[in-house]
């Protein structure tokens, strides 16, 4: 899971750096709060869990990661096109709104579950021991 999730908060990165780009170039800025999502809960959030999902491979391996994984990567862009149509000023897609927010938020509550329920201090005392085979 570590390594998609870094994957794809490169992907948003991308998106997210792009879509400035043309909010600058065309001088609307109406999208901001899509922009700024999509940078937040895309590239920062997706990036981190990465991260600790391979820091920590146990975590990673769980059903829990797999759902958090899935449903957070399923209501995520779908949250965004509903966002973007509604700063946009277009109601059409305000559904997306009503559904996809509670779904990404639910996801987020499945990776703290797996936090607790699968990260044990010994997990993470491993990292900062010295190595002995390093000069650090």
């Amino acid at each position: 899971m570590g390594v998609w999730f870094l994957k794809l908060a490169a992907l948003y990165f991308l998106i997210g750096v792009s879509m400035r780009l043309v909010m600058e170039i065309i001088e609307d800025h109406s999208l901001a709060g899509a922009h700024a999502h999509i940078n937040l809960l895309g590239w920062v959030s997706m990036g981190l869990f990465g991260f600790i999902y391979i820091l920590f491979p146990k975590a990673s391996e769980t059903l829990l990661a797999k759902l958090h994984f899935w449903l957070y990567n399923a209501s995520f862009p779908l949250f965004m096109l509903g966002l973007s149509f509604f700063l946009a000023g277009n109601t059409s897609l305000t559904i997306l709104l009503m559904i996809f927010p509670n779904l990404l938020v639910l996801s987020v509550i499945l990776f703290v579950m797996n936090m607790f329920l699968n990260l044990k201090a010994e997990d993470v005392t491993h990292i900062f021991k010295k190595n002995e085979n390093t000069s650090l």
